[in-house]
């Protein structure tokens, strides 16, 4: 049978992505370009002791449970994790879903209608740009500097589309790992909340803060955290998956109740619910006094930065002589200009034969404007592993440059 899929579709078969991830699967290829953190940091004790402890204790957790999502769960994060990030949420204003990637789904499922305008930054991330385009949405790129998205661009964008949403990740945005200001964050809130325009916050890497000079920097408040009404204009979204482990499968999204809502009555028709087993297992780890969250992410932040400076550090060598970057103050991405004349997705085929993948810059925006750029991951590879692979990857940035 010849099959007719939706023209929104195509674009989801066809992604480089797709090839990436399969290539991955072999031993010898290195991945520079999912947004995976290492397997070696999990905390494998503290999770085998938390499974043991909530199968042992409890056959429901095998069971179905509310679509709004395990209750003590929802209401650590009103508790323990709103005091951290200073808000103020009922468990009844948070959903848990399915990683981050599926609370934006639920959203822009039912808030965005086909030819709605959503502005998004830009670059952005990858995921994100698929989600709106299998909605059929109207994608308009809003430009930034290395403080974040621009005030004046956003406010004439804004008076001259109407859009129904703006996404955005303030803390170290995918692809770029900008941090965005104080000045800034206040700035772009206060135009939203004037036009009615709701922001989609996207915080999921927020909590990987590198130390400078073995100090953590002191982390900026969130876009809802500077509400005065907060979930008003601002749906918050965050996930475990880059910091406890990603097979748990539990990101969250905190806002107004009539939205939270909505994106439930949506997940009870994809899914019925996310996993309880996942969601008790992960609740007895938080509140257990064998693991220390906090801990643990000041754990991740020393090696993530480690690798980070072990990637700038051979971003510096000749072949990348004339590439631009800024080295980002935490998340997990590395957004490189390639030298002039060099097209991320060309020396994508050329360094996939190598037997290394990055993610192209031209799968992070909606035009071409990216099309020189690449992300490199620099969180799952092993120190080894990321040596070897952006020697392979410099390898083909000098055949390229050699031919040219």
């Amino acid at each position: 049978m010849q099959y007719s899929f939706a023209s929104r579709a195509q674009a989801l078969l066809s992604s480089p992505l797709r090839s990436i991830r399969e290539l991955a699967k072999r031993d010898s290829f290195i991945s520079l370009a999912e947004e995976l953190p290492a397997e070696e940091l999990f905390p494998l004790p503290s999770l085998a002791e938390a499974a043991s402890s909530v199968l042992n204790a409890d056959r429901r957790s095998l069971q179905y449970g509310e679509a709004e999502g395990y209750g003590p769960l929802r209401e650590w994060l009103s508790r323990d994790w709103s005091r951290r990030k200073k808000l103020n949420m009922s468990p009844e204003q948070i959903l848990l879903t399915t990683g981050t990637q599926q609370a934006l789904d639920l959203l822009i499922r039912g808030y965005v209608d086909p030819g709605d305008s959503v502005l998004v930054e830009n670059p952005t991330s990858p995921g994100l740009l698929q989600v709106l385009r299998l909605q059929g949405a109207h994608i308009i790129p809003v430009e930034g500097d290395c403080n974040g998205i621009l005030p004046d661009s956003l406010e004439t964008l804004i008076e001259a589309n109407h859009p129904k949403l703006l996404l955005a990740a303030p803390n170290f945005t995918n692809p770029t790992g900008v941090l965005w200001s104080l000045e800034r964050r206040k700035e772009v809130l206060r135009l939203c909340e004037a036009h009615d325009v709701l922001i989609v916050e996207d915080d999921s890497v927020g909590d990987l803060y590198f130390p400078q000079g073995g100090i953590s920097p002191p982390q900026l408040p969130s876009l809802i955290s500077l509400e005065e009404k907060q979930g008003d204009h601002v749906l918050y979204v965050g996930s475990f998956s880059k910091t406890v482990a990603p097979a748990l499968r539990t990101g969250w999204a905190v806002g107004n109740r009539q939205i939270i809502e909505m994106m439930t009555a949506i997940k009870q028709m994809a899914d019925w619910q996310s996993s309880l087993l996942n969601q008790r297992l992960l609740h007895h780890l938080l509140d257990s006094k064998h693991f220390n969250y906090d801990e643990h992410i000041l754990m991740l932040n020393r090696e993530y930065g480690t690798r980070l400076k072990l990637m700038v550090e051979l971003l510096k060598r000749n072949a990348w002589k004339d590439a631009a970057y800024k080295v980002p103050s935490g998340g997990m991405f590395l957004w490189v200009t390639l030298p002039a004349g060099l097209n991320g997705d060309a020396l994508l085929r050329g360094s996939l034969l190598k037997g290394v993948g990055f993610l192209p810059g031209s799968m992070c925006s909606p035009g071409d404007e990216a099309n020189e750029s690449i992300r490199l991951n620099f969180t799952h590879p092993g120190r080894d592993e990321l040596l070897l692979g952006m020697n392979l990857i410099s390898e083909a940035v000098m055949e390229f440059t050699a031919r040219s």
